[in-house]
């Protein structure tokens, strides 16, 4: 039963969604990626949010090129973290692109190859994908000079009227991307709008708020944190790495009931990294 949920959610093409006039999201079965721009105002003048997993180059490049045209190259790539389901793509793509990719500064370790991310810890849930989770690669990579911190003044390359949030405890420089003029967020890993935990809730794609992936969670009370901070923004619409966009007033109920119960939704009652 297992291995024929797992096989069933691999299996799983990528789809497309255009969220925005200028965002569109690119599914992938475990993991989302986003183009940012608007190709009717500026073909030449848009990133690309997240790497997905490895083997996702092609479609990345092919939805981009269908998007921008031939030959059209982002401003920017950027990444929320360095987690291996949102960089897996990362070399393809710089191979074919000459773009820079930015992150925050604390994460430069682990995309400099200085540093490996923890490993992951199955004992955090019961769900499929928190048991097979110590097969995920935790190692880190070295992007060398085609990876550069992300602007002290908060802004974003390639991402005009966006802004970066540091948001740790997923990992020690998690950011999220949010937008003032019409309050749409990128959380990231922050939070969730899946039960990443679980195979079934993935291919079920139930749509429920919940804390970041548990197997890679370092420090939940920094993740906790940085829930609270997100939803003080107030955000018109979320687009998560991991689930759906949600927005209006379930996006807001949901968001609040997240903030207030979060130790008893989010936080494992066991594991290495719960304290």
């Amino acid at each position: 039963m297992e291995t024929n949920l797992l096989q069933e959610i691999a299996e799983q093409p990528m789809s497309t969604q255009q969220v925005t006039q200028d965002i569109i999201l690119l599914r992938f079965p475990l993991v989302n990626a986003c183009l940012v721009g608007n190709p009717d105002i500026n073909n030449n003048e848009w990133a690309l949010v997240g790497a997905g997993m490895a083997h996702t180059g092609k479609d990345i490049l092919q939805t981009a090129e269908g998007r921008f045209g031939k030959g059209s190259q982002p401003k920017a790539i950027i990444l929320t973290h360095g987690h291996f389901d949102h960089v897996g793509a990362i070399m393809e793509l710089i191979n074919t692109w000459s773009t820079q990719v930015y992150a925050h500064e604390l994460e430069m370790p682990y995309l400099t190859g200085q540093q490996d991310y923890p490993p992951a810890d199955p004992n955090v849930d019961d769900g499929l994908i928190a048991k097979i989770s110590p097969t995920f690669p935790h190692k880190g990579i070295n992007l060398g000079n085609r990876i550069q911190p992300l602007p002290a003044d908060g802004s974003v390359p390639g991402m005009f009227g966006w802004r970066w949030i540091h948001t740790p405890g997923h990992s020690p420089g998690h950011i999220s991307l949010f937008r003032d003029s019409d309050r749409v967020l990128f959380v990231g890993d922050a939070f969730t709008t899946v039960k990443q935990d679980s195979a079934a809730s993935i291919l079920t794609k139930k749509q429920e708020i919940n804390g970041p992936p548990k197997y890679f969670t370092t420090d939940w009370q920094a993740a906790r944190n940085s829930v609270k901070i997100l939803k003080d923004l107030r955000p018109s619409m979320v687009i998560p790495s991991h689930g759906l966009p949600m927005k209006g007033t379930e996006l807001t109920s949901q968001l609040e009931y997240l903030v207030s119960n979060f130790d008893s939704i989010s936080i494992p009652k066991q594991g290495r990294y719960v304290h």
